[in-house]
């Protein structure tokens, strides 16, 4: 069973986001192979860094869904999203100078295209979670790749 972020900025104590901060969805893309889960890391357009593929709010999508158009459109995945967000991580873009944060979306992957909108931008990587980890930049990402344990779908 995967850890659950539940955010709720209005209870007593709880931290809050400086403000305009901007929030994005991210897809945790994952599958199954021979018994191991792989996940799906992207590079980033500009720095080439490895993330999630990840975008802002669309209108008429939850969040979930969102992020599983993201990852449609950055590595051409798609598949059975799970509509509880799983965890978040904060960064910074070179864009902007207001905080970002990313809330994450398990997306369990039934299918890969070659053919999706930002092909031949971004490189792909299909690693463990530990691998990830040591991947990615962020920390707060690493540590949610490293305790990452799916919820699998039913089938």
């Amino acid at each position: 069973m995967g850890t659950s972020l539940n955010i709720d900025l209005t209870a007593p104590g709880a931290r809050q986001l400086p403000k305009r901060t901007h929030v994005q969805y991210a897809a945790l893309c994952f599958r199954i192979r021979e018994g191991k889960v792989k996940v799906l890391l992207i590079t980033s357009r500009g720095r080439q860094r490895w993330t999630l593929p990840k975008g802002w709010p669309m209108a008429g999508l939850s969040p979930a869904r969102a992020a599983a158009r993201e990852a449609w459109e950055e590595a051409g995945v798609r598949g059975e999203v799970l509509e509880t967000c799983v965890g978040g991580f904060t960064y910074t873009k070179r864009t902007s100078p207001h905080p970002h944060m990313a809330l994450v979306y398990q997306l369990e992957v039934v299918s890969q295209e070659k053919k999706f909108p930002e092909r031949g931008e971004r490189k792909q990587r299909w690693v463990s979670p530990k691998r990830a980890a040591e991947l990615v930049e962020h920390p707060q990402l690493a540590r949610l790749l490293r305790e990452f344990h799916p919820h699998l779908r039913k089938h």
